[in-house]
């Protein structure tokens, strides 16, 4: 059962093949069995979702299901979920639970999925690899020594593992495609308030995006389907048509103009990785498509702009957390500034805190416009860039990651080399486009992503292209060892 993809798994589901009770039990036996190995788990809801799946299991047999009715999934554990521990991979919010269900959540629970449990993730959403979580490291299905990426690197395992059909996840910069990379699977980050940010624990708010790992652009076409929409509830959601993203896989490639950005293949990109992105080029030219040059010459300044606005964002959004409202609270405080000071230090981990003072500086009086306001201003020259590349092209493609994954440990004290895992991913967030990772070759037994850059709200393009790659390519249906 847990070998089939999402479409497979609805047709056998209709068919009467087996019970949403029985393969939610079948995935629930395999994360017992198996994520002891992973950590990809923060909370798991066995009763919960057996009950969910007796339900479905009702409805269907009334011919009441929804779209995804009896599909098992996976939340990162940064939405909300109504009566269930939302913690953000932090001590601030261990013993949290949520009030209300995020709009992504409750979503999908209207279109009749599974949730199976909260997935580990990098604390607070801040982290290239999975090593900052309060709940451990998350270690990768193709190599338990490496990193999955992060900092949706637990939705991502559990994805790659079969321990679930799919699973959420959130990109400020990368946090859903590099982990894809590095996983194996595909990851898709949609166009800046395609999908509702409501519910969804801030990081950096003009930057958060929700999105899908999931092991095909056909699954990731299917949870977006029901995703996307307008929310009123979240100021920063476009009142836009959701397409129906499957019925537009089936569209040729032929013809379709795909960029390939110079800037992507000089300094910083692993020879093998380039290889193997460029054998992917070279398939979607056999399928009809034209390549040609563009360039992105404001795309070096997106990591230095990146690393000012996303603390200064941070900073504010994590101020809410004192140990007064709700999070995690010091004992015995002498004083009210002893409460502040004590429960911040405390709750908040090493890198958090390096990310909030780091935002507070940029936003202090004096250096607002040294820093901020300039990073603000190469943010604008980066979205001219890409607009300017989108009149001569309909998707750009490059690599996702500049490297296979590296080991546990390996940069967690090089912050330099770990922020520039996301040297690929984080103009589009800047930009607010939508960009996926696909599987795209191996370098060495470890995954390597192919990212796919479209224009705004212009996801069915990225999908169409993904499925049709995948059609060719089996990159995307292998299974990691420790998983088989």
């Amino acid at each position: 059962m847990h070998t089939k993809s999402i479409t497979e798994l609805l047709a056998a589901l209709q068919g009467g093949e087996f019970s949403a009770h029985e393969l939610t039990s079948h995935f629930l036996d395999r994360i017992r069995s198996l994520d002891p190995h992973y950590n990809s788990f923060i909370t798991l809801l066995e009763e919960d979702a057996l009950q969910a799946a007796f339900r479905s299991d009702q409805r269907r047999a009334k011919g009441e299901a929804p779209l995804l009715s009896g599909i098992p999934i996976v939340h990162k554990d940064i939405f909300c979920t109504q009566g269930i521990r939302t913690t953000c991979g932090s001590r601030m919010l261990h013993d949290f639970i949520a009030p209300y269900d995020a709009t992504v959540v409750e979503k999908l629970n209207q279109a009749g999925v599974i949730v199976l449990g909260k997935s580990n993730m990098d604390e607070f959403a801040m982290g290239s690899s999975n090593e900052t979580s309060h709940y451990g490291n998350v270690h990768n299905p193709w190599d338990l020594e490496r990193v999955p990426g992060g900092s949706s690197g637990g939705s991502a395992v559990a994805v790659a593992a079969r321990l679930c059909a799919a699973a959420t996840g959130t990109d400020t910069g990368g946090s859903i495609r590099q982990p894809a990379s590095l996983c194996g699977i595909t990851g898709l980050k949609p166009t800046y308030g395609r999908i509702s940010r409501w519910g969804m624990v801030a990081y950096a708010s003009s930057l958060d995006q929700a999105g899908s790992l999931t092991r095909s652009a056909e699954d990731a076409a299917l949870m977006l389907s029901v995703m996307a929409g307008h929310d009123p509830r979240d100021s920063t959601s476009i009142a836009a048509h959701v397409p129906h993203y499957t019925a537009e896989l089936d569209s040729e490639v032929k013809g379709l103009r795909i960029g390939l950005c110079r800037e992507y293949f000089e300094d910083g990109l692993d020879a093998s990785v380039a290889a193997c992105v460029q054998e992917g080029i070279a398939e979607l030219e056999k399928l009809g498509a034209t390549i040609s040059e563009v360039s992105l010459a404001n795309i070096k300044h997106a990591i230095p702009a990146y690393y000012v606005i996303a603390p200064a964002e941070c900073s504010a959004n994590l101020s809410r957390f004192d140990g007064v409202r709700y999070g995690y609270r010091c004992d015995d405080p002498d004083s009210l500034e002893d409460l502040y000071k004590r429960s911040r230090s405390e709750g908040f981990g090493r890198e958090v805190k390096r990310r909030i003072m780091v935002g507070t500086f940029a936003l202090s009086a004096g250096y607002y416009d040294a820093y901020y306001r300039k990073a603000q201003q190469i943010r604008r020259l980066i979205k001219n860039d890409f607009s300017s590349a989108f009149d001569s092209v309909d998707i750009l493609v490059g690599p996702t990651a500049p490297a296979p994954a590296f080991k546990i440990g390996e940069k967690s004290e090089d912050q330099i080399a770990m922020y520039l895992q996301d040297i690929f991913t984080i103009a589009c967030n800047l930009a607010g486009l939508p960009a996926a990772s696909i599987p795209v070759g191996f370098v060495d037994g470890l995954p390597v992503g192919m990212q796919l850059i479209g224009n705004y709200l212009d996801e069915a393009t990225i999908l169409r292209v993904a499925h049709q790659f995948q059609l060719q390519t089996d990159w995307h249906g292998r299974v990691p060892a420790t998983a088989a």
